[in-house]
């Protein structure tokens, strides 16, 4: 049954609500228009200069999501004469447009994040500029802050440099396009089949990325499945839920972002800055009971290398339901948070990631943290003091790992409202299903095929995690979020 008609359920609100519940403010201040009136009628000029070179020539592009227009980073790649591979990613100069404390940079310190709700975008920055002035868009001139680092064949990053610079997006491309020529699963996109010179610019992007990953790998980095759910709309109303899953080009960009944070992380190492941690998980041996159900036996210790080792084999062993493993693994390791780190402090490093040193800095159109830290790297290139003291910097990092948690839960209630939706005409319907948490509060399932999260209200008792179950669909209720299953 249906607790009310989805086409009477105002989502958009609901996100809104959801927004207010959680402590954002949805709405932008009177002030904030203000200033976008004084920013259209004195714009920052793009322009090189003694301390800003002049990188329109080279053959940048970007990689995005199919509807992205908050272009935070584009890249290039050139090939050394010794073979190794110089990658260069310029990032939106954002802090240009959004000075220390003016009424857009409060705001955006109060929300530090953009929070996408899969019906409604609340953006951290306002859209004229996120979307705009300040993003790397197609063939516009814009000014950049570039992380510019060397690999070898090895993916171990040798040299690496940090400095602005004028650039020109030539090609504004999207995951899925790139992504499946990438792996031979469809025909170039056209920008890239209409352009030799795009098309081995993205091979040698891509070599660079796949040594990248690699040594990371090596040294222990989780491979997890971390796809997100997206509604499919037909004549503007949701039909269906699907995962946006990675590809080659996702990797791609991931890869290259991972780097880049590192360089910026050394970078910052003689003066106080934020960081990006995911401690070691507290609740490692539950960890190594899951993997023990499946076979494997791990260390008593946490040991990140032996864990993506078991990832890889469950990865081609059971890769329908590694998703459903790679959910159990994040919350056992827990979300990562935002710490301030002075200078000689202990690194405290990033379990998920295999490294020591990482920062936020490659999206400062969607987060605070990195607009922070991109004032950081240019009062570092101009020899200037800090523009924050350390008291600024941990007040700073506890508020963004605050709403960071935040906003996770507000896309997750609203992911749970779209699966509702999707799920509505699907009632007395059965599906292949997996156990993914016994609670006090209930026995959760997921449906493979769409992917959805719902209660097993009937039949739960003697099944735990990992138990696959053939699903009935009873309830839904799009207000509340419920989707609520039966064994069949």
């Amino acid at each position: 049954m249906n607790s009310a008609h989805p086409s009477q359920v105002d989502l958009q609100a609901i996100a809104k609500e959801m927004m207010l519940e959680h402590g954002f403010e949805p709405e932008f201040p009177p002030q904030v228009p203000q200033q976008l009136a004084q920013l259209k009628a004195h714009p920052p000029q793009a322009a090189a200069g003694p301390n800003v070179r002049d990188l329109r020539n080279l053959l940048w592009s970007s990689i995005d999501n199919d509807t992205s227009r908050d272009l935070d980073q584009i890249e290039v790649a050139e090939r050394l004469p010794n073979g190794d591979i110089k990658v260069l990613v310029g990032i939106a100069d954002v802090d240009a447009f959004v000075p220390k404390n003016s009424p857009i940079d409060q705001h955006a310190a109060k929300e530090t994040t953009t929070v996408y709700t899969g019906v409604r975008i609340f953006p951290l920055l306002p859209e004229e500029l996120s979307t705009g002035a300040s993003s790397l868009l197609e063939n516009v001139d814009r000014m950049s802050v570039v992380i510019e680092y060397v690999t070898g064949s090895d993916g171990n990053v040798k040299s690496s440099d940090v400095y602005r610079a004028i650039v020109r997006n030539k090609a504004q491309l999207t995951y899925n396009a790139v992504g499946g020529w990438l792996e031979n699963q469809n025909a170039a996109p056209p920008k890239v089949a209409a352009s030799a010179d795009l098309q081995a610019q993205l091979k040698l992007q891509d070599e660079a990325a796949q040594s990248l990953k690699k040594q990371r790998y090596q040294h222990g980095a989780l491979n997890l499945d971390t796809s997100e759910l997206q509604p499919v709309f037909l004549d503007q109303q949701i039909v269906d839920v699907t995962n946006q899953n990675k590809n080659r080009a996702t990797d791609l960009i991931e890869d290259f972002m991972i780097a880049a944070n590192g360089v910026v992380a050394r970078m910052l190492e003689k003066v106080s800055s934020l960081r990006r941690i995911v401690k070691t998980p507290e609740r490692w041996d539950r960890i190594v009971q899951l993997a023990s159900t499946h076979g494997e036996k791990l260390p008593p210790s946490p040991d990140s290398k032996a864990l993506n080792d078991f990832l890889l084999k469950r990865k081609a062993a059971d890769p329908d339901h590694f998703a459903d493993l790679s959910l159990a693994l994040i919350k056992l390791i827990g979300p990562g948070e935002y710490v301030l780190e002075r200078p000689g402090d202990p690194e405290q490093g990033h379990f998920g990631l295999a490294v020591q040193d990482y920062t936020h800095s490659t999206a400062p159109n969607r987060r605070f943290p990195d607009i922070v830290t991109q004032r950081l790297i240019k009062a570092m290139l101009a020899g200037q003091s800090a523009p924050y003291s350390d008291d600024e910097l941990q007040a700073i990092a506890t508020n963004c790992t605050v709403k960071g948690d935040a906003a996770r839960k507000v896309e997750r209630a609203m992911s749970k409202r779209l699966a509702a939706v999707a799920m509505s005409h699907k009632i007395s319907q059965t599906f292949d299903a997996v156990v993914t948490g016994v609670t006090p509060k209930g026995t959760f399932v997921r449906v493979l095929q769409p992917p959805v999260d719902g209660m097993l209200t009937q039949g739960q008792h003697g099944v735990d995690v990992g138990d696959k179950l053939r699903v009935k669909l009873t309830r839904t209720d799009v207000r509340q979020g419920y989707v609520d299953f039966v064994r069949a």
